[in-house]
């Protein structure tokens, strides 16, 4: 199985919209990760995300370029405060490959959750639009696979 984490894009500041959409450059990030994720080749059965508008937006666009086999749902359990160990619960028994879009410090927490049982801490730094792909072995340890933010795509 393979689990794709993704951080949101840049959002607007709730000063400038309480709703917090994504900003001009978030969906700028947003579709240079896509764009990569797509060239890698990278195939999803589901995207869920957290509901807020920013993971919806960022869920939409990443949707629009790797066309999911099933639709983008929002979901419990990925709300930037919420127990990790929900999505680690779930995630244990499932076989297909899906994508998660949520919020730090949540997305840290889960990922270091999965590779460490939680014993390490902030593993991996998540740049807004951030994306990590873990790969679960045939004994049910996790491994990253990759991770690329969208600073580092030309």
């Amino acid at each position: 199985m393979l689990l794709y984490l993704v951080r949101h894009g840049d959002a607007k500041r709730s000063e400038e919209d309480p709703l917090r959409p994504l900003s001009n450059n978030g969906v700028k990030e947003v579709n240079k990760i896509a764009a990569y994720a797509s060239g890698k080749g990278v195939r999803v059965n589901r995207i869920f995300h957290s509901g807020k508008l920013r993971a919806e937006q960022t869920a939409q666009i990443l949707s629009s370029h790797l066309r999911p086999e099933k639709a983008i749902s929002d979901t419990d359990g990925l709300a930037p405060m919420d127990d990790p160990r929900i999505w680690f619960n779930r995630i244990s028994g499932m076989e297909e490959d899906i994508m998660l879009v949520g919020h730090l410090p949540y997305m840290s927490v889960l990922s270091d959750l999965l590779l460490s049982g939680g014993k390490s801490r902030n593993q991996l730094g998540f740049n807004t639009g951030g994306t990590v792909c873990l790969k679960r072995d045939g004994n049910r340890t996790w491994k990253l696979e990759w991770m690329v933010n969208p600073g580092d795509i030309e």
